[in-house]
């Protein structure tokens, strides 16, 4: 197989099965893992070529890992669950990962990660500001695990980092319906719609545009009061009550580095067109 135009994409869920059609479609050979066997036989059908791969747990099959990892480009698309055990069992399937990439013929790491890792500094927040969670945060497990690839020299990593994920079964007028005393009303939002997510990705695989850190949010920024209730509106369902604060906390997250480098124009600038 020619591993110059194959791309191994791990977790092809939400972002990463239309991103695997995407690049199908632009002529790339590309492997997807899952980790249900249910999905197999639906990547098979795409096009796609499918792996049963769980890297937590004891039974991992790692010949067929290695096999999924005979690539020149990993999309690393596996967020972590940091609410279930703090983010240990993320590292660790991490460190697995990494001593594995070691043994194979990947040269490129496109790491999806989120805008999460930045603290609410209550002002425009761009990718330098990053120094604030290492200084703040040094155990931060996303980040922690953004640098674990960063830092190596057998490759070459781009960091994405998305806001807020919405789109395809991602409804965000389902996210806070109904609730009442929701925090932070008149800060803005940070959010990107999957379109977008998938467009980006592959521009950054086409365009070369490796050992970057780049931010991925929509152009506009309304306030989570009134995005949300227009949301929630739009699928007939109890708007959210925020509740009334002297202060708010909050970052507004800027993207014109990626704008900037990648000639890229958000097909989908304004989240409150996504529902309408």
């Amino acid at each position: 197989m020619d591993t110059k135009q194959t791309i191994s994409i791990m977790g092809c869920g939400w972002l990463g099965l239309p991103l695997a059609e995407q690049l199908l479609q632009h002529g790339y050979t590309v492997k997807g893992s899952t980790t249900t066997p249910g999905k197999i036989e639906s990547l098979l059908l795409k096009g796609i070529t499918p792996y049963l791969l769980d890297l937590s747990a004891d039974t991992l099959d790692e010949p067929a890992l290695m096999d999924f990892l005979d690539a020149r480009v990993l999309v690393l698309n596996i967020p972590p669950h940091l609410r279930s055990d703090g983010g240990e069992s993320y590292m660790h399937q991490m460190h697995l990962l990494l001593k594995k990439l070691l043994a194979s013929s990947v040269s490129r790491v496109l790491f999806v990660s989120s805008t999460s890792v930045y603290q609410d500094l209550n002002r425009v927040v761009t990718e330098e500001d990053i120094i604030f969670t290492e200084e703040q945060q040094p155990n931060h497990m996303l980040l922690q695990a953004e640098q674990l690839f960063q830092e190596r020299e057998d490759w070459m990593t781009t960091i994405v980092r998305f806001g807020g994920l919405v789109g395809g079964s991602r409804q965000p007028g389902r996210f806070l319906a109904g609730k009442t005393g929701v925090p932070n009303g008149d800060g803005p939002v940070n959010l990107i719609h999957l379109d977008d997510c998938v467009a980006i990705l592959q521009r950054i695989i086409e365009q070369e545009k490796w050992g970057q850190v780049y931010n991925a949010c929509a152009d506009s920024h309304p306030l989570r009061r009134e995005f949300y209730k227009a949301a929630a509106e739009a699928l007939c369902l109890t708007p959210p009550v925020f509740a009334d604060m002297s202060e708010t906390e909050f970052k507004l997250i800027n993207s014109q580095k990626l704008k900037d480098d990648l000639a890229y124009q958000f097909i989908h600038p304004d989240p409150m067109t996504f529902f309408s």
